[in-house]
């Protein structure tokens, strides 16, 4: 994971975040009861978070990525 940054878009707005963690695996090992509203905050239980990522992904059945990021230190 050394040096790697994750860059989020949005319009001409750009931010660069440091990764610090990758999670990989099937929806329910990557999303579980401690980490689901990190992932879906509006989610109030992980089923719905897991409905919402199924829909997003409409059908997707592979391997999921989870990435954790930290600001940048400059």
């Amino acid at each position: 994971m050394r040096g790697e940054i994750a860059v989020f878009l949005s319009g001409r707005n750009v931010l660069r975040m440091k990764i610090t963690k990758r999670e990989t695996g099937r929806i329910n090992e990557v999303l579980r009861a401690d980490n689901f509203r990190l992932v879906v905050p509006s989610a109030v239980t992980i089923e719905e978070a897991i409905v919402y990522l199924a829909r997003l992904y409409d059908g997707y059945l592979g391997i999921y990525a989870a990435y954790h990021v930290a600001p940048l230190v400059n």
